[in-house]
């Protein structure tokens, strides 16, 4: 495929584009759905309202601000730059998934839908969806993964406990890919009837902008909390990416500052084999994958490869359109963080702060651990900590030997 010149600042070139990527690949029978939540997002959007509730759910509800802790001990340990961490961890359901989930679940109220219908990988978005309805009062079903619900039984059982349905899917590789594609089914066969929230930054427009801009809550706080503490941006940013809505929350009020680095954490899995990782940038390739166009992992058929990653988050074959743009343009730039130097984070971490991080959170931290020693003692890390690692003990027990 021939190179492809975008913004150096990646925006909305038309309406669910980036660049070249995004879109809405889906079937006809979901488009008049796709205008209307688009219709509908764009006058929430501008209702002083809809704002008004969604902001007091996120502080009186959620908690937010999120603070930003620097990490004294840790930063004292590795030498170079000072490392602090966006707390999205201490959010009510332990995850920045929240943010969206609010947003979107007022949103489908707003819509008259009564019924809602979600995906989950490591477990947090079906969580936060499931709190979002029983707080609203809707109809919940959250499709997942069998090997997820295996490996993330703890918000299974919270999921259940607030009142959701969970329909595990044995098909394909049983992760959140597939829980996707089942999703997209249910959807397609009640569209009148239900919402899709959708969990990342990804899929069919208006998704990816919908969602990144109910998460760009983290940068905006962010970015005002670093200039209060340090009177200065940041060196680095730096955040985990699955389907990226942690990521482009994080980076987003950044893109236009220039002299910050965005840096985006791939899972590296167990190898360099394609169905051993999840590393979209590395050996991926430009395609459409559920609704969207964007890196893919793929075969050299266009079939949708196998993805592997310790943290069930993570392990997914594409990434948002948003990050595919922002990667072109070379305004972020992504690496990629292998299970064992995830675990490893996992224990740094918890023995020098005091903090477990979620297994997804632990890649961002671990690549604040590789660069922060060559960096100089005025250079600043923040490290957006995503969510906490309560779910994941099942997982830490068994690979760590506890």
């Amino acid at each position: 495929m021939a190179s492809v010149i975008v913004p150096a600042v990646p925006s909305e070139s038309r309406p669910g584009r980036f660049g070249v990527y995004g879109g809405r690949y889906v079937p006809e029978t979901l488009v008049a759905a796709l205008d209307e939540l688009e219709r509908e997002y764009n006058l929430a959007k501008a209702d002083p309202a809809f704002q008004a509730e969604l902001a007091d759910l996120l502080h009186n509800y959620a908690g937010r601000p999120t603070p930003l802790t620097f990490c004294n001990r840790l930063t004292e340990q590795l030498g170079g730059a000072k490392i602090y961490l966006k707390r999205e961890d201490l959010l009510h359901t332990g995850a920045h998934k929240i943010n969206n989930a609010l947003g979107q679940g007022l949103l489908a109220k707003r819509m008259g839908k009564k019924r809602i219908i979600a995906e989950t990988g490591a477990g947090q978005h079906g969580v936060a969806t499931a709190t979002v309805c029983a707080l609203l009062g809707m109809e919940c079903v959250v499709y997942m993964g069998d090997v997820d619900m295996a490996r993330q039984e703890l918000n299974v059982l919270r999921m259940r406990l607030l009142g959701a349905e969970v329909r595990g899917v044995s098909s394909g590789s049983q992760t959140l890919k597939d829980a996707i594609s089942e999703a997209m089914r249910d959807w397609v066969t009640n569209v009148r009837t239900t919402y899709y929230l959708l969990g990342s930054a990804l899929g069919a427009h208006p998704y990816p902008t919908m969602v990144r801009d109910f998460q760009r809550v983290i940068s905006i706080e962010m970015k005002e909390q670093i200039l209060e503490k340090e009177g200065r941006l940041p060196s680095a940013v730096i955040a985990c990416v699955g389907g990226g809505s942690n990521a482009i929350g994080a980076f987003y009020e950044f893109i236009p500052d220039r002299q910050v680095r965005l840096i985006g954490v791939e899972a590296g899995g167990r190898g360099t084999e394609l169905g051993e990782h999840a590393v979209r940038f590395r050996g991926g390739t430009p395609g459409v994958l559920q609704g969207t166009y964007s890196y893919v992992l793929q075969d050299e058929n266009g079939q949708i490869a196998l993805t592997h990653s310790v943290s069930a988050g993570l392990d997914y074959a594409s990434i948002g359109p948003e990050h595919a743009a922002l990667h072109d343009s070379g305004r972020a730039e992504y690496v990629s963080c292998d299970d064992a130097a995830a675990l490893d984070a996992v224990v740094r971490l918890a023995r020098t702060e005091g903090i477990l991080p979620a297994l997804e959170s632990a890649h961002a931290v671990a690549e604040a651990l590789r660069i922060a020693p060559a960096m100089a003692a005025h250079d600043i890390l923040v490290v957006n900590l995503s969510g906490r690692g309560d779910k994941d003990m099942g997982i830490l027990a068994q690979e760590l030997k506890l």
